[in-house]
Order: structure tokens, then C-alpha cells, then sequence
């Protein structure tokens, strides 16, 4: 659930998504929580080149769909160097909420963790 201040889901990831498309160098890693039948399920979304990919579920074909429903909660996000090497993963910046990356500044691997 969000708040009044909140973006929906929604426009937080289309405009983390269009902040990524300038900067080819980073990759944003998005980890949160989708609610389940059962219990909360943990989810990991990377955000890169403009485009969001889960690696945790499926998504839909349709790039202009969400990756994320709007009941997922985003719990972090993490500015890793892109393209991403998991051999040699290199955290910029993070844990920080997903909404500090709307900030483009907050692309240049500055921010505090």
C-alpha cells in the first residue's frame, strides 16, 4: 500500500525506467515483497537500460505493463555498476528506498548507505 506522498508502483518504475535509459552504466535492483495466498513471497527486480526484468517471477510480454503489481511492497533498492557481472557484482550505493533514486543524481553511486 502506498501513501498520499507515494508514487503508485505503477509511475515509480516507469520513471526509475526512463532515469535508467541515461545512465547504461548502472543497474538498479529492486527487492520488496508480493502478497501470496499463503504468506508474502519475496521478490528481486532489476531495472537496466530502461526496461525492468524480475528474476524472481514472470512477468508479462508487454513492456508497457508494470513488472509489479501495485500491491507488491518495495522493501529496498540497491545502484549496482551495469552491465551487471554476477561473478563480480559492485554495490554503488544502497540499501536506500526506491523512491531516493528518482533523484538522478542518486545514479552516481554518491548516495549514503
Amino acid at each position: 500500500m502506498t501513501d498520499a506522498a507515494s508514487p503508485s508502483i505503477a509511475a515509480l518504475l516507469a520513471a526509475l525506467e526512463t532515469i535508467s535509459r541515461e545512465r547504461p552504466d548502472r543497474v538498479l535492483r529492486l527487492v520488496g515483497l508480493l502478497p501470496g495466498p499463503a504468506e508474502d513471497e519475496p521478490f528481486e527486480l532489476l531495472i537496466f537500460r530502461g526496461f525492468s526484468s524480475s528474476i524472481t517471477h514472470p512477468t508479462a510480454f508487454d513492456p508497457d505493463q508494470p513488472a509489479l503489481p501495485e500491491s507488491a511492497r518495495i522493501t529496498a533498492a540497491e545502484l549496482l555498476a551495469g552491465p551487471l557481472n554476477p561473478s563480480d557484482e559492485r554495490r554503488l550505493a544502497g540499501p536506500l528506498p526506491a523512491e531516493a533514486y528518482l533523484d538522478s543524481r542518486a545514479w552516481e553511486g554518491t548516495a549514503a548507505e
